[in-house]
């Protein structure tokens, strides 16, 4: 069952604080952006991969691919101010798809079971993106005053691929562009159609790069992955 993959990677590093883009930090010896590209590489059910990048950075990440030998990457259109616009532009490169996954590109440790099981329930479904339970304590605040606890059996952290049938991603992001409408993710967008979408539980390694201590606690993970073995 094949699937194409958008990579929104026209991101910074502010919140890393680094001076670069924070995909091309690197996790072993190897860019994070490297790190999440092989995974769908080396996925025989991924037909392609397509990447949002900024134009002044296209020919470096460009000299990646060919180092690192990633050959599923067909187009590298220019991402928006936002993800949204990011992925919307890649959409529009996309032909004859029916199931569109959207990633973090800074989310290298996703595992090809989630990957294919989402790909599985939006086949059937429509929509599925995925997810892990909330394990902490949950609490309502405002003001900073605590106004109740929550309820978190229900509560899910959600994570990244998100998978669609084409057309339906497709529409969703149309009809929020007309509207001028800007989502948090692709689920939110989907929603709006008053489409269901349903979750796949993902791992709790399954993080993002986003400040310096997620390098740490990735450089951990991928120690245990390789018995501490070069990853290059």
């Amino acid at each position: 069952m094949q699937y194409d993959v958008i990579l929104p990677a026209a991101g910074s590093g502010k919140r890393m604080g680094a001076n670069q883009n924070k995909l091309f930090l690197e996790l072993a010896g190897v860019p994070i952006l490297i790190h999440t590209l092989r995974v769908f590489e080396q996925d025989t059910q991924c037909r392609a991969i397509y990447l949002a990048v900024k134009s002044e950075e296209r020919d470096y990440i460009q000299q990646q691919l060919a180092q690192y030998e990633i050959h599923k990457v067909v187009a590298m259109p220019d991402g928006g101010e936002e993800r949204q616009h990011s992925v919307y532009a890649c959409m529009q490169e996309i032909k004859n798809s029916e199931i569109v996954l959207v990633h973090d590109a800074a989310r290298p440790f996703i595992e090809l079971p989630t990957i294919h099981e989402l790909v599985q329930q939006a086949t059937e479904k429509g929509a599925a993106i995925a997810g892990v339970r909330a394990k902490d304590t949950m609490k309502n605040v405002q003001d900073g005053k605590i106004q109740e606890t929550v309820d978190r059996s229900n509560l899910w952290m959600i994570q990244t691929p998100q998978a669609f049938r084409f057309e339906l991603l497709n529409r969703a992001e149309q009809q929020a562009a007309e509207d001028g409408f800007l989502g948090t993710d692709e689920a939110m967008l989907v929603e709006r159609l008053g489409e269901a979408i349903y979750i796949v539980e993902s791992s709790y390694e399954n993080i993002k790069m986003t400040t310096k201590e997620d390098l740490v606690f990735g450089e951990a993970i991928l120690n245990r992955r390789t018995g501490g073995h070069s990853y290059v």
